[in-house]
């Protein structure tokens, strides 16, 4: 009997202490209230000076330009981040930087604010408040994703948004089983952003069919019904490619297809993902989320977390190993994402025992920050900068050359038209280089893509009928051999004289320019 109650004793005081890790109050004290929004409102003020003072990027203006052709879904993506920035140019009725970035600057704010949720809700507001700058000052979340039009903005929100639902649900006893339905919506909403989505789901498999005190819940209809709520939101991903036979599926699962074996990639990999993560936030992540799978389901609320992270982690790292595509080191920060708050738990006690060591961390990692965002903000703006640098680049080799708005070629377009009136066509070789040409004119002029890599060019159509008109044909000075299949659509093609994409006194590009004839689409 003595053992018996001992091992009572033993069983609620785990509970006990499993409980009071999970049933932090989510309401904030006053001086974590203040750093939390004094972080978003200072990141945000940051993410705007920078987004209204730097070009576009080259995804970003094919994400503007194809998304002004409104569709249920996208050659390379679901559609939720295109639909956003249409909406923000339809609203502001133009479409500057800063406008068509705002939806993702506003979604910054957001996630930042849920991984503090998140954090405090787990592990204490300590925590969730270090894991929120984290995510700040990490360049590929607080940064690119943070600012620019990417499908990763609204997946980083729906993607907290779920985890926290399924930390509810899974963790605090009598939460509502209707939870499990919200988490259903915003993993739809994940998907609905980017295939990452998928994640939270097997996440949440592996979470239960691991932890013999969850697994109950595969019983229960409550995780299907959530499932299935997630499919109707990301439905229109899945009926625009019924429609076009798998094209988005087809595309990203060529990524990945075995062509090659590189063990060594994985590493490369590694390096990289910490590089964008900044190593210094990379590093002290890693030994949070080994510390948290060494105690396994004895841990439920980190290992929930390490369920929800590794998988985009593991499979973005591993799959290099054997695809010989280039390594996409942004693709596994969703999972870096999920992670964060193990930082934040790891480094919340020498934060509150006042370490010297963590608040020059943080100092540093904002500091650091605040450096990179002012020196591009400097290069963008006063691109004479490189050349007073010392050991300067030549002109051809602006550091934000994919970053430069091709406006020289939007002048052209209106220049060389039939006439001073018409409505401008523009032909280009390249999605990216139509795309710069497209973004540049504003949907002043029709842009078709003639060539072998013209990705969601393939399927959108023009705003009118252009099928006999003529058009000004635009390729790199160094595109041997591109005029060829374009002039097989033209009745004849005359050549025009050359021009510059230039970004201040930088030289982007040396274009070849011709006027084009009566155009036949290819299926004649």
């Amino acid at each position: 009997m003595r053992v018996r109650t001992r091992r009572v004793a033993r069983r609620e005081r785990l509970a006990f202490a499993s409980d009071s890790m999970i049933a932090k109050p989510v309401t904030a004290s006053s001086s974590r209230s203040r750093d939390i929004l004094l972080l978003i409102a200072a990141a945000t003020v940051a993410r705007v000076i920078f987004a209204a003072t730097t070009g576009l990027g080259i995804d970003e203006t094919y994400m503007v330009a194809v998304g002004r052709h409104w569709d249920i879904g996208y050659f390379d993506h679901p559609p939720l981040a295109w639909w956003l920035s249409h909406a923000a140019s339809l609203v502001a009725g133009h479409e500057s930087g800063l406008i068509v970035r705002a939806p993702f600057i506003a979604l910054s704010a957001l996630s930042t604010w849920l991984v503090y949720l998140l954090g405090a809700r787990l592990f204490g507001r300590t925590a969730g408040l270090l894991a929120a700058i984290a995510l700040t000052c990490a360049p590929v979340l607080g940064v690119t994703t943070g600012t620019w039009v990417l499908p990763d903005g609204p997946l980083d929100a729906a993607l907290l948004a779920a985890t926290l639902c399924l930390a509810r649900v899974l963790l605090t006893p009598g939460a509502a089983p209707a939870l499990w339905l919200a988490a259903g919506l915003f993993g739809g909403l994940a998907m609905l952003s980017k295939f990452h989505g998928a994640f939270v789901f097997a996440g949440a498999g592996l979470f239960m069919l691991t932890s013999a005190d969850h697994r109950r819940w595969l019983a229960r209809p409550w995780p299907w019904l959530g499932m299935i709520v997630a499919l109707v939101v990301a439905s229109p991903t899945l009926i625009w490619n019924i429609q076009h036979d798998w094209a988005t599926f087809a595309f990203q699962g060529s990524r990945a297809a075995t062509r090659v074996f590189r063990p060594w990639m994985p590493l490369v990999a590694l390096a990289g993902q910490a590089a964008f993560l900044a190593p210094w936030i990379w590093a002290p992540l890693m030994v949070s989320t080994v510390r948290a799978a060494r105690r396994f389901t004895a841990d439920p609320a980190g290992w929930l977390l390490f369920c929800l992270g590794v998988g985009p982690v593991a499979l973005f790292t591993l799959v290099t190993a054997w695809s010989d595509q280039r390594p996409y080191f942004h693709w596994a920060a969703p999972g870096y994402l999920l992670l964060l708050p193990l930082l934040g738990r790891m480094l919340a006690p020498a934060w509150d025992s006042g370490s010297r060591r963590v608040r020059r961390w943080v100092a540093g990692s904002i500091g650091f920050d605040l450096a990179a965002v002012a020196a591009l903000i400097a290069l963008s703006v006063f691109p004479r900068i490189v050349g007073v640098l010392p050991g300067g680049a030549p002109a051809s080799k602006d550091p934000l050359a994919e970053m430069v708005d091709w406006t020289d070629a939007a002048a052209y377009a209106r220049a060389h038209g039939p006439n001073a009136t018409a409505r401008p066509f523009v032909v280009a070789r390249r999605w990216y280089e139509a795309a710069k040409i497209d973004y540049a004119l504003h949907g002043a002029a029709d842009v078709i893509c003639v060539g072998d890599d013209c990705r969601g060019y393939d399927f959108i159509k023009p705003a009118r009928d252009v099928s006999g008109a003529d058009a000004i044909v635009m390729i790199p000075e160094n595109a041997v051999g591109a005029l060829e299949p374009i002039a097989r659509r033209f009745a004849s093609v005359e050549e025009l004289p050359a021009f510059d994409i230039t970004h201040g006194p930088m030289v982007i590009a040396r274009m070849r320019a011709y006027r084009a004839k009566s155009y036949r689409p290819a299926d004649r």
